[in-house]
């Protein structure tokens, strides 16, 4: 008989361990947390974060997953672990790293079927990376179908010891992260047919559903007179949030990893995919406050405190709060939010006069999404091993009319108009549109007709708006990054049903410089 090598005996026991507590106590003993190195083992596990018990496919077996944190140059090396085995939901894995650009790492993006194939179960992949000068809040999640809402979300925070804002408050800590995320008491499988609405609202974890029991809520806790930067991840599948709390204004000073002028604002729209950092100083009458996430579906309450966290002031009592909110005064505007570095957008400052000009038409058609006509679906092999491969131009790769070939070097400019109301449009919106391996100046926001390429905000993940508004989200970058970068619809029920395409930039550079890099056992993954 042959001896079980090592790293298969290390893996099956990881898995074991991991696996063995099939139905646990929700952990309410605070929040746990990883290093740049580590292992991220991909369990499922029975949790009820609102009192309803449903099986879950969980990183490091939490909900959100483990905060993963590192300092400004670190390296990365996550050795993602797959040991799900529960058949109702997807076995397969990948984690993306969003918001990360992945500089010369292009292959470490996590994106099945764009940069890698799907880790199988009982195998494991290794990422290894640099985010070099990036630094702010970012998040991680599956990348296969709709397996991030079955639970694979957690939060990543890259700290800058010479942060630019970092006088303007006192407490950035494993406790200031907040993430905000729908929850749904059916598995991903599923939920078919829109629309989409989640049974609850956690905050960092934690929320009640309507007729359910008085579940636990998260509490942030500060001290009277400390300024604290929370950390906000729109960690959702299909809703957008509007995060406020009460009595307390908050500056935003990040958008994406990118710190901005700060601007207050006493409401703070948060769609799929969106990260802020806000300022908020604790200086009202020692108590507690809500701290509420109402989502954009119809019928949402804070009643029994749905959709609520708690912010306890040191010396309060245990309990609810009873204060009102609103009126809000000061809603967030993309429009008003400016870089605070090297502000304005690259090329001739005029409409449509970039070096590249792409209209991405969204359309919907037998249940399907598409963009210009095109509906995304996984090709055999992920596009980067194509370009590898020899393949160049997109007549030549898969998915056939979901691939836009970028040349090097070059100004881009993308709009994406909201279709909605037309005939085949996009329904279900405002769609939350993310793009890999870059972040881009919003020339034109939702809810704008006006085009501002002076001092836009820039982000990696930006609202649609709404046809009832024309708006014509428009956004540029210059094409730096080689690889096949996946832009997509961040409603992960979309994205499953087709609303993406590929960004192919640089193709015969991306060949040269992943070549160079890639480990020997990324292809093994599509054995």
């Amino acid at each position: 008989m042959q001896p079980i090598p090592y790293h298969v005996l290390v893996l099956a026991l990881v898995c074991s361990t991991s696996v063995v507590s099939v139905f646990a106590e929700w952990n309410s003993s605070g929040p746990n947390v990883l290093g740049p190195r580590t292992d991220l083992n991909i369990v499922n596990k029975i949790i009820a974060p609102d009192g309803f018990p449903r099986s879950t496919v969980l990183a490091g077996g939490t909900f959100p997953g483990p905060l993963i944190t590192a300092k400004k140059g670190d390296d990365f090396r996550i050795n993602v672990v797959n040991c799900l085995h529960d058949t109702s939901m997807n076995t397969t894995t990948s984690v993306h790293w969003h918001g990360i650009f992945q500089r010369k790492s292009n292959w470490a993006d996590g994106t099945s079927g764009v940069t890698q194939c799907p880790i199988k179960p009982d195998k494991s992949f290794l990422h290894q990376f640099n985010a070099m000068n990036q630094t702010g809040t970012y998040w991680y999640h599956s990348h296969v179908s709709a397996q991030y809402c079955d639970g694979l979300r957690g939060p990543l925070v890259i700290y800058d010891p010479d942060d630019p804002h970092k006088d303007l408050y006192d407490v950035d800590d494993v406790n200031t992260v907040i993430t905000l995320a729908d929850w749904y008491h059916e598995p991903s499988p599923q939920i078919t047919v829109g629309p989409f609405t989640p049974n609850a609202t956690l905050i960092n974890g934690f929320g009640r559903y309507s007729g359910g029991p008085l579940a636990p809520l998260a509490v942030i806790n500060v001290e009277y007179g400390k300024r604290y930067r929370f950390r906000i991840v729109g960690a959702s599948c299909d809703p957008w949030f509007n995060f406020t709390i009460d009595g307390h204004p908050m500056t935003v000073i990040e958008t994406d990893g990118i710190e901005t002028e700060p601007l207050v604002v006493d409401s703070l729209a948060v769609f799929a995919g969106q990260r802020y950092s806000v300022v908020v100083t604790a200086n009202q009458t020692v108590g507690n406050y809500w701290i509420r996430a109402l989502s954009n579906h119809p019928n949402q309450t804070f009643e029994g405190g749905q959709s609520s966290a708690i912010l306890r002031y040191a010396g309060a009592a245990e309990e609810d709060p009873t204060t009102e909110h609103g009126p809000y005064v000061l809603p967030y505007n993309e429009g008003n939010v400016h870089p605070l570095i090297s502000p304005g957008a690259p090329g001739v400052p005029e409409p449509g006069k970039a070096d590249v000009n792409i209209n991405l038409v969204p359309g919907f058609s037998q249940g399907r999404y598409t963009i210009n006509g095109v509906t995304y679906s996984d090709p055999p092999l992920p596009v980067l091993l194509q370009i590898l491969s020899g393949a160049r131009h997109p007549s030549q790769l898969l998915p056939n009319g979901s691939v836009y070939e970028l040349p090097n070097g070059k100004v881009i400019e993308i709009s994406i108009p909201a279709t909605e109301l037309s005939p085949g449009g996009a329904i279900g919106g405002p769609h939350s549109m993310h793009l890999h391996g870059q972040a881009f100046d919003v020339i034109r926001v939702p809810g704008s007709s006006t085009y501002n390429f002076v001092n836009p905000i820039r982000r990696d993940s930006i609202s649609m708006g709404l046809q009832a508004n024309n708006d014509n989200v428009t956004f540029r970058f210059t094409t730096v990054n080689p690889g096949p970068w996946f832009i997509h619809c961040h409603t992960d029920f979309h994205l499953r049903n087709g609303f993406a395409a590929v960004m192919a930039e640089a193709p015969a550079e991306a060949a040269k410089q992943e070549s160079e890099v890639i480990p020997d056992y990324w292809e093994k993954l599509c054995d």
